[in-house]
C-alpha cells in the first residue's frame, strides 16, 4: 500500500494531539499513588466532596447577591402550537371546516398541543374555524373574509 496516500487504514491522530489518560491510585510507580494527585486531607480530598454548583466557601452566593425582579408564570403558562392565517390561506378551501383534527392530519400540526391561530398573513376565503384559540388580530382577519371562529373545547 502506498504510504503517502490517505487511507481509512493508516488515519493516526496528529503527533501530540493525544495524551495517555492520568492512571491514578495505582502505586507510588506511577508518580500519581498514595493521594491519588488530590493532596492530603480536607473537603477536597474526600470522594463525593459534597459541594453545590456556585457554593463559594461560605460567601454569599453571586446568584444571592444579585437583585430578583420580576415573576415566572412558568407553572401555570399555557403553551400552544401556532398556525398561521398564511398557512390558512394555501391550504384551505372557500367554505372548509379547519379543526384541530383537520390539521393533524395535514401534517401541519405535529405535537399534542392545543393550536391557535395567528395573525400573520392575510386571509381572503371564508372558512369556519373551530379550534381552541386564536389572536385578536386573526379572529378580526377570519371574521374580515365572512368566515367565523368558533371555540373548540
Amino acid at each position: 500500500m502506498n504510504q503517502g496516500r490517505l487511507h481509512l487504514g493508516n488515519l493516526r491522530p496528529a503527533p501530540g494531539a493525544k495524551h495517555r489518560p492520568k492512571r491514578v491510585g495505582c502505586g507510588p510507580g506511577s508518580g500519581h499513588g498514595k493521594t491519588s494527585t488530590r493532596g492530603t486531607k480536607g473537603q477536597l480530598s474526600r470522594s463525593g466532596d459534597g459541594r453545590t454548583p456556585g457554593f463559594e466557601g461560605g460567601q454569599n452566593p453571586l446568584l444571592r447577591r444579585i437583585p430578583k425582579r420580576g415573576f415566572s408564570n412558568a407553572a401555570f403558562r399555557r403553551r400552544f402550537q401556532v398556525v398561521s392565517l398564511d398557512l390558512l390561506e394555501r391550504s384551505a378551501r372557500e367554505g372548509d371546516l379547519v379543526s384541530a383534527e383537520l390539521l393533524r392530519r395535514a401534517g401541519m400540526v405535529r405535537r399534542d398541543l392545543p393550536i391557535k391561530i395567528v395573525g400573520v398573513g392575510k386571509l381572503r376565503k371564508k372558512i369556519t374555524v373551530r379550534l381552541p384559540a386564536a389572536s385578536r388580530s386573526a379572529r378580526r382577519a377570519i371574521e374580515a373574509a365572512k368566515g367565523t371562529f368558533e371555540v373548540a373545547g
